[in-house]
């Protein structure tokens, strides 16, 4: 149930030949990377039409990943506020690795296969798409190396473990805030080694082209699938479809199949951290300026001088000044609001959804879960026949120490 032609895919998510939306994204400058960005782009371009590759990546969707993922009524959590609106779940947490990192990992790693590389090489925040491509790799058999910013390695313990189990070498990064951001750098500087042996394999729609296409297209299948559930399951179109935004993966994958459906509202949430006012958040869309930002052109948080804010957010897959170009363009166009979830309310909702369902999600994934009920509540029951379909982009595994912790439990 892929879109298995990028050509499928709406218009407003498709770069030009130079890989801008707009007037965001565009190519990196630096003339070692840059060439290696255009055998990635021309291989990645090549293989998405090699029906091979496609019935290969479709077949590991299905027995390895475990696609499709169901879409869940979440009956619970819409009788919070009755005969309102009803919330809906897009079950990416049941996913193997347990989130939607998996899909473009798959995809990722055969594209390194099939070039010819030895080693893949990425950032990671949570240790999700850590975890992802470490899984990948070692189905593939390929070396694997994760920079992860010490912050983050103290926080997501549990997602650490699981790296170091599948093989993978792990690379702590303690320079800066020591988080995603300092990851990204340090992970690019390292790719930069030995390209012709190693594929840098993004962790997001970020980065120069090709990889916000590329990350884009592999979560498609999010939207293909969820578009066609909700139809089976409903009979119709969810009024609003909602996903939590950092570098906005898992929302553009969501998004994917209703951008061309005018009579549903879109909705990426970001992180409002402590407060909009404190200066402790990671509000890019919201707050953000047009700027460069590691080798492409996007919204990001900054300084009086123009360099990257530092940036905070409870989940740290979220925690990243920037933002896909995919999503900067969105937003110029209107077709996607771009509203926030703070700390506070992001914790109510992990809490809230794991003992109204049973079901623990992922502090990333709690922001969107956080605005849905919100939504709800704005709605009242002016929202009854009203439907919202939330990505539960990742489970909480990884989270409930650093949650039992912070909430005394």
């Amino acid at each position: 149930m892929n879109c298995v032609n990028i050509n499928d895919l709406p218009k407003m998510m498709r770069p030009n030949e130079q890989g801008f939306y707009g007037v965001y994204g565009g190519s990196v400058d630096h003339p070692v990377l840059a060439a290696e960005m255009e055998k990635i782009k021309a291989a990645f371009y090549s293989i998405i039409g090699d029906i091979d590759f496609i019935n290969e990546m479709q077949r590991l969707q299905e027995t390895y990943v475990g696609r499709p993922s169901p879409i869940y009524h979440a009956k619970n959590l819409s009788n919070l506020t009755p005969n309102g609106a009803q919330i809906y779940l897009k079950r990416e947490d049941l996913n193997h690795t347990g989130a939607h990192k998996i899909n473009h990992c798959i995809g990722e790693v055969l594209l390194a296969k099939k070039m010819g590389k030895k080693k893949v090489i990425a950032e990671t925040g949570a240790g999700q798409h850590g975890v992802a491509l470490a899984t990948a790799a070692a189905l593939v058999g390929l070396e694997c190396e994760i920079h992860m910013g010490v912050v983050d390695i103290a926080k997501e313990h549990p997602n650490v473990s699981r790296m170091k189990i599948l093989g993978c070498n792990l690379v702590p990064v303690s320079e800066g805030a020591g988080t995603l951001k300092e990851a990204v750098d340090s992970a690019f500087g390292a790719y930069l080694q030995d390209p012709e042996n190693t594929m840098f394999a993004i962790g997001s729609v970020v980065g120069p082209s090709p990889f916000p296409e590329m990350v884009a297209y592999f979560q498609s299948i999010v939207g293909c699938e969820a578009r066609a559930q909700f139809k089976t399951l409903t009979g119709g179109l969810p009024n609003e479809v909602v996903a939590c935004v950092g570098g906005g993966s898992n929302a553009i994958g969501l998004f994917s199949g209703f951008l061309d459906e005018a009579s549903v509202r879109i909705v990426g949430v970001e992180p409002a951290g402590e407060g909009l006012d404190t200066g402790h958040h990671a509000a890019t869309l919201t707050l953000g300026k047009p700027g460069h930002l590691q080798g492409f052109y996007c919204y990001f948080l900054q300084n009086e001088d123009g360099s990257p804010a530092a940036v905070h957010s409870i989940a740290s897959g979220l925690d990243y000044p920037g933002v896909g170009p995919v999503h900067c363009h969105l937003k110029d166009l209107g077709r996607v609001h771009y509203e926030t979830a703070t700390d506070e309310e992001t914790l109510d909702a992990f809490m809230t959804l794991s003992r109204e369902e049973g079901i623990i999600p992922a502090l990333e994934s709690s922001h969107a879960v956080a605005y849905a009920i919100r939504r709800a509540r704005e709605l009242g029951t002016s929202g009854q026949g009203q439907s919202i379909l939330v990505n539960l982009s990742g489970r909480g595994d990884k989270d409930i120490d650093f949650v039992i912790e912070k909430l005394g439990l």
